[in-house]
């Protein structure tokens, strides 16, 4: 059976500096859920380190194969020196939903091809240490719609199965969003599909 779990981080990292022939790499991980925040993180940094010359990234988002999104950018260094190295890292970790930065002041020594797939890959590393990864389930939100007369009954299969109410409207026609771990999906589904006057259906987001 497919794995329904996936690792990622819900809080930034702390600022982590690595430093290698007089170059200064300050390292970061943020936590994201679309690309376009990634403009955003990469903006404050620039504002952080206005002197600095290199801001090199790499980004995973998705959480099961088929949906996974990723890129790594070199910005100007030698290609596959920097970026790559740093989704290589992600990778190591297996986390996803997640930037890692790497910000580079150059010190005056050129540290090769070489030495810079390492000083990124550290840096790298040190920024995912210093992260708290969680654990999460891939989880499938349901909307629950129902007359008021059976409500009881699905409240009593949300509390026996214990699972998680997002929203609620309990008026005469009942609404309730409701969020199930993705291998239990297709059972709860069925269980909500044969009460009467009560249907059940995926949400579009």
């Amino acid at each position: 059976m497919e794995n329904d779990t996936y690792k990622t981080i819900i809080k930034s990292s702390e600022e982590v500096l690595h430093k290698d022939k007089n170059s200064k790499f300050f390292s970061y991980a943020f936590p994201i859920s679309i690309e376009d925040d990634i403009k955003q993180h990469l903006e404050d940094l620039k504002q952080q380190h206005p002197k600095a010359g290199h801001f090199c990234y790499a980004y995973q988002i998705g959480k099961e194969k088929t949906t996974i999104a990723y890129r790594a950018n070199d910005d100007g260094e030698p290609s596959n020196s920097a970026g790559l190295p740093i989704y290589g890292q992600i990778q190591s970790f297996e986390v996803t939903d997640i930037l890692v930065v790497v910000v580079r002041y150059f010190g005056g020594v050129k540290l090769g091809v070489g030495g810079l797939i390492n000083a990124y890959r550290t840096g790298a590393q040190l920024a995912l240490e210093a992260s708290k990864i969680v654990e999460l389930t891939i989880n499938i939100d349901y909307i629950i719609t129902c007359d008021y007369e059976v409500i009881n009954k699905v409240m009593r299969v949300i509390k026996e199965k214990n699972l998680n109410i997002i929203d609620q409207k309990l008026e005469l026609d009942c609404q309730i969003t409701i969020s199930v771990r993705k291998k239990d999906a297709e059972k709860i589904y069925s269980i909500f599909e044969s009460i009467y006057k009560v249907t059940i259906k995926k949400t579009d987001y």
